[in-house]
């Protein structure tokens, strides 16, 4: 039940966030638009960046995980392939293309989050990792627009008649094609 409850915050808040703005939205309209009094609300996120960091600090440690997975591998097409494969099921997560929406909405106000920073800093540290030293610009390039290629490809297509299936599979098409060499 509890999770429940907290699951049900996450999700009024970031479509409030979303429409309306972070800084725009208090915690109080969150309370409201639940049914419930600020202090149940209190009970689960003190503040509206606690909940914040509740939506990202699971995609930060899909991420952390999935770097240190592919740092153990060889600099191999066969494991930038497999990368691919394992970055693209991370995103079929309910909440990604929400909150990513959200930040989109949000990036003066969620510029400094620490949490945000680190997931930058993660995904720098994952397109960096995909090259071998003396790899071309070109290749470099080319492998990092291969991870970028499946956001781009949810946010050009989330609006289309496409499935999530179709969806999914055209952009991994596409940054497969970017790790060919």
């Amino acid at each position: 039940m509890r999770e429940d409850t907290r699951s049900r915050i996450q999700d009024v808040a970031l479509r409030l966030f979303t429409e309306q703005g972070y800084e725009a939205t208090s915690l109080r309209e969150i309370a409201e638009e639940l049914g419930v009094t600020k202090a149940a609300l209190y009970y689960h996120f003190k503040t509206k960046d606690d909940i914040v960091a509740s939506l990202v600090d699971s995609r930060l440690a899909e991420l952390e995980e999935l770097l240190a997975w592919f740092k153990g591998q060889p600099k191999t097409l066969e494991a930038r392939r497999e990368l691919i494969e394992r970055y693209a099921e991370l995103l079929r997560g309910t909440r990604h293309i929400g909150v990513h929406r959200f930040l989109e909405r949000n990036q003066t106000a969620m510029r400094d989050h620490p949490t945000l920073i680190k997931t930058r800093e993660r995904m720098m540290e994952l397109t960096t990792e995909m090259s071998e030293p003396g790899a071309t610009p070109v290749e470099r390039v080319s492998r990092s627009m291969a991870l970028f290629s499946l956001h781009a490809g949810k946010w050009l297509l989330q609006e289309s008649e496409l499935s999530e299936d179709e969806v999914h599979k055209a952009t991994l098409e596409v940054a497969r094609r970017l790790l060919e060499p």
